[in-house]
């Protein structure tokens, strides 16, 4: 924070009326654009300062009013201060106070010396723009404040305009010493969120930097305003929340409502995106904090995680999406000794014969074909006609060398439990049915191939060769040698085999219909898959409904005994039982053979030991408890549609890149490390994300910027061996408080809540929440002593803009399903599913699922013309708290696995009877949602619809309850609202001032 970093580029300053919290009064007799600012407090700005106490107003410009000093410190022998200036708007990325210093007056007659950040006067670079300024007219202080509404109005004040702003709008008077005398009018306060004090003016805005005063416009370029005494204090760049008594008062001053939530889903910092606008998209590659640190010791000063967050194959809205290059007979370009794919940021010299690597610095030739003359700039002729020059991310066809066998066709392995539990739930029948249904859609028609085993006691070989009419059915019931018959024609073609595999998946739950055997030989079975897919790989989906209870791998019951947890001995439950399916999963990897499990059990199921083979071949994991047709078929339909269509990079290695000083030492999601960097991805789609930590192999940085540069070497679905490359840079920096207004808290949280799953597996859940709030604790806190120096920060809590949100992100990874309570609060299995999906799961779905949505419907609903155009008009979200819910109301909780439908005790009966129909009055466990013949049912339903759509990776199955409904209404909806305090957790309220308290022990 006090050092001057000049590493980013210079910025153009934006157009006079800028949407910024920040921006400068408007010229006279100019309305300035609206977006949010009067409406947010209910009336028109007005033309002048005034307060809304009675009839006294602020002076006329430069009009010294009799009888009225401007503000005097009571501090022995200090003289009256000259008037503040409003500051540039230098401020983290979404406002949160400004960064402009208010230094001390030299003596009189000694010229003010040149000043770096130590005497305040050169502001901190930062990556946002500078905007323009309105000029300030002498006299008395300030009677008005902008506040921080976009386009910076003055908002009225006193108590009944107090704003309620995310951020911490508790009142403080940052800037004023606490034993000062006010004259006149009381100042009004000041929220911690809102931007520096400044008076309206009606002088029009000008173009530079800092503000000029009137009457200094005619004078020299090179004159300094007069600094202001530092008495006044420091305009605070950071948000705060009051958590002392209010003065003079015993009731604590702490408002909660004005925490601050993410009900704007995941915001992604965008002053990094428009600083560096030739980096990858933030969708595929975040780091935890776009500034990296220049040396070891500042990095450890940095308590949060410092890394990225990687999403290779993410989904790319229509338009965006990542283009294909064909180096042709001149190959691809790389670097000849650090192996880096060329990108925007090398640069070209010797006449465009040679290039220099941006990662290591190497200067490389140029071949011949690839050769391009060079301009006046040193940019290549032909820089338009080369996407890979200009684009951060792009996808490289490979040539024959990056081949080590011929590219693989996409192969589909299906291995089906068929116990009786199985067909008597429905799973067969919904399982096979979908497969059918997606058959024309599998990727990469005509060379898909596909087959099946099915299992019980014994196992079950089908032949599917395409000069058979009916599949032959062969059963092997030796466990303890298995053997494959007929190897070749187990797996076949699918256009070939077309017509035999239909018959087949018709036949299968007629076969089985009846079938009364309960055993599972699960493990058997595996091992004969496996058998059958490692000549090519592929993928291999599994329907398993019972604990593998024959065979090789058969596992027991445990987890039973409660006495077990708030041991040393509790994470036991948590890891594979057997290392037979850890060892199984490792060969699976070796061979591409990519696993996804389906687990469809109201008994346990031991989810720990299955899920370890989607864990180590990178695929995931699909829990479906107590599974019945008629409830969850939509959902099992819709998410193995999806698992079985969605485009699939096939046999891929993932590796990622950075400059010369740092690396990258862990890894952590659904993979297999093959080498120290090397990730085997045996299967790789758009749902899957991967986080990894980085470390400062070197004492001291030297480079201005560092680039990290992720290529995913894979097979397409179409034959194509292709490398997907994301490049993107960062600046080194030198200041602490520059690593913190940079943050990334959305890949943070990514990283924290993976850290947090491991942990369980070789700790109690007690000491794996205790290190989340530990980390959050020590990255406050010296957050709080870098600003203790220069501001009287009190019994405030005090956190950078861009982590606002991180204090509640750690208190709902504490309340997930992998972490939350103890053996009460959640089965083992889906505590185990639970952290296997978290683990995989990209930012916005994982932020989505720690602080889902809740809102309200019914008001929307009895809107005559309301339409679906834009679901945030609908979707108004709401604080996840019990007090949000009005007993009068409908409101959906949706967190991106399932919606909630909660129907308060005094909603409409209309309503209610338009919704459900005739069973508007009954229990609504056993009522289904479906439209019914009404516009406010198909309004509903079209709502539904379009969340589902919203994200299409998971289905949301649908759930109702009415206030009042225990224990369900508890179990679906209230334990879920983690601001509450519930079962023996933290409240949102308790989890800060316990943060709180704990941050100022050592501060």
């Amino acid at each position: 924070m006090n050092t001057e970093n000049r590493n980013f580029p210079a910025r153009p300053p934006p157009p006079p009326f800028s949407s910024s919290p920040f921006a400068s009064a408007p010229p006279p007799g100019v309305v300035p654009p609206q977006s949010g600012g009067p409406e947010a407090v209910g009336f028109r700005p007005p033309a002048r300062p005034f307060t809304p106490s009675g009839p006294p107003m602020a002076p006329p410009a430069g009009v010294m009013r009799p009888g009225q000093p401007p503000l005097v410190s009571q501090l022995p022998g200090s003289r009256p201060p000259p008037p503040s200036f409003p500051s540039t708007a230098y401020g983290p990325p979404g406002g949160g106070g400004s960064f402009q210093r208010f230094p001390t007056p030299p003596p009189s007659g000694v010229p003010p010396p040149p000043q770096t950040l130590a005497g305040h006067l050169s502001p901190p670079m930062s990556f946002r723009p500078q905007q323009p300024m309105a000029p300030v007219t002498m006299g008395p202080p300030p009677q008005s404040m902008t506040s921080g509404i976009p386009g910076g109005f003055a908002s009225p004040s006193g108590p009944g305009f107090q704003q309620s702003m995310p951020g911490g709008p508790q009142p403080s008077y940052p800037g004023y010493p606490s034993n000062q005398v006010l004259r006149g009018p009381p100042k009004p306060f000041q929220s911690p969120s809102q931007g520096p004090p400044s008076a309206v003016s009606s002088y029009p805005p000008q173009t530079g930097g800092f503000a000029q005063h009137p009457g200094q416009q005619n004078m020299h370029p090179s004159y300094a305003p007069p600094p202001t005494s530092n008495v006044q204090g420091l305009v605070e760049d950071f948000n705060s929340l009051s958590l002392s008594n209010i003065p003079g008062s015993l009731e604590p001053g702490l408002d909660h409502t004005s925490f601050p939530r993410p009900l704007d889903g995941d915001v992604e910092p965008s002053s990094f995106a428009e600083a560096y606008p030739m980096n990858c998209h933030s969708r595929y590659l975040r780091l935890t904090t776009n500034a990296i640190p220049n040396s070891q010791s500042l990095a450890s000063r940095w308590h949060l995680p410092l890394g990225a967050v990687v999403c290779p194959l993410a989904e790319a809205p229509e338009g965006e999406e990542v283009p294909l290059i064909d180096f042709g007979s001149s190959g691809i370009i790389r670097c000849r000794r650090c192996r880096t794919y060329v990108n925007p940021y090398v640069t070209f010299t010797d006449s465009g014969r040679k290039w220099r690597c941006n990662i290591c610095s190497m200067l490389n030739d140029v071949p011949g074909e690839y050769f391009s003359h060079l301009d006046a700039t040193g940019r290549r002729m032909d820089l338009d006609q080369r996407l890979e020059l200009t684009k951060g991310s792009v996808e490289i066809i490979a040539p024959t060398e990056y081949m080590v066998r011929p590219p693989m066709p996409p192969i589909y392995f299906f291995l089906i439990d068929v116990s009786f539990s199985a067909t008597k739930s429905g799973m067969l029948e919904v399982a096979t049915q979908t497969i059918k249904s997606c058959l024309d859609n599998l990727p990469g028609y005509p060379r898909t191939q596909i087959g099946f085993i099915t299992y019980d006691s014994t196992l079950h070989f089908y032949n599917m060769k395409s000069s058979l009419s009916q599949p032959q059915m062969m059963v092997v019931s030796d466990l303890d040698d298995i053997f494959v018959p007929l190897p070749d024609d187990l797996l076949v073609n699918l256009s070939e085999s077309r017509n035999v595999v239909e018959a087949f998946l018709d036949s299968l739950p007629l076969m089985f219909q009846n079938n009364v055997n309960v055993e599972s030989a699960f493990g058997p079975a595996l091992k004969a898959a496996y058998m059958v897919m490692n000549q090519l790989g592929g993928k291999l989906l599994i329907f398993q409904n019972s604990l593998p209870s024959l065979g090789v791998g058969r596992l027991k019951l445990r987890g039973d005994d409660p006495r077990v947890y708030g041991t040393d001995k509790e994470y036991t439950l948590r890891v594979a039982e057997d290392t037979f399916y850890k060892q199984m999963a490792a060969d699976c990897t070796k061979f591409q053979i990519g696993i996804n499990v389906y687990a469809f059990s109201d008994k346990y199921t031991d989810i720990a030991s299955l899920g370890t083979l989607a864990k180590y071949t990178g695929g995931q994991v699909y829990y479906y408890p107590g599974f019945q047709s008629s409830i969850h078929g939509d959902k099992l339909r819709h998410e193995l549609a999806r698992d079985l269509t969605r485009e699939t990079a096939w046999e891929s290695v993932m590796r990622i890149r950075c400059g010369k000083g740092i690396r990258f030492s862990s890894y952590h999601g659904n993979f297999m490390l093959r080498s120290t960097d090397l990730l085997a991805l045996p299967a790789v789609d758009c749902d899957k994300a991967y986080a990894m930590q980085l470390t400062l192999e070197e004492t001291l940085l030297t480079t201005q910027t560092v680039y990290f540069q992720v290529a995913l070497l894979y097979t397409a679905s179409c034959g194509e061996r292709r490398i997907r490359v994301h490049t993107a840079v960062a600046p080194v920096v030198t200041d602490l408080g520059e690593m913190y207004r940079q943050a990334d808290t959305g890949s943070i949280v990514s990283v924290y809540s993976r850290l947090a799953i491991e942990k369980t597996l070789s700790s109690k859940l007690d000491d794996a929440r205790n290190v989340i709030q530990q980390k959050i604790v020590k990255a406050l806190r010296e957050y709080r002593n870098l600003n203790a120096v220069q501001h009287r920060l009190g019994s405030r809590l005090i956190y950078p803009e861009s982590l606002k949100f991180l204090p509640l992100y750690g208190l709902a990874i504490g309340k997930s399903t992998p972490l939350q309570g103890g053996p009460a609060d959640a089965s083992l299995d889906e505590r185990c599913a639970a952290g296997f999906t978290m683990m995989a799961l990209p930012v916005k779905k994982l932020l989505k699922l720690l602080y889902p949505s809740l809102f309200r419907v019914d008001e929307w609903l009895l809107k005559p013309l309301a339409d679906l155009d834009d679901l945030k008009d609908v979707v108004r979200r709401l604080p996840l708290a019990a007090e949000s819910l009005d007993s009068r109301g409908l409101y959906i909780y949706d967190d991106g696995f399932r919606l909630v439908l909660w129907f308060g005790r005094m909603l409409s009966p209309d309503i209610a009877k338009n919704l459900l129909g005739a069973d508007f009055a009954a229990e609504l466990s056993r009522v289904t949602l479906q439209e019914q013949e009404n516009g406010m049912s198909k309004k509903l339903m079209r709502l539904i619809k379009k969340v589902r759509e919203n994200d299409p990776s998971y289905h949301p199955m649908c759930f109702l309850v009415r206030q009042g409904e225990q224990p369900r209404e508890g179990f679906l909806l209230l334990r879920h609202l983690i601001e509450d305090q519930m079962g023996g957790s933290t409240s949102y309220v308790d989890w800060v001032l316990q943060l709180h308290r704990q941050i100022q022990q050592n501060a």
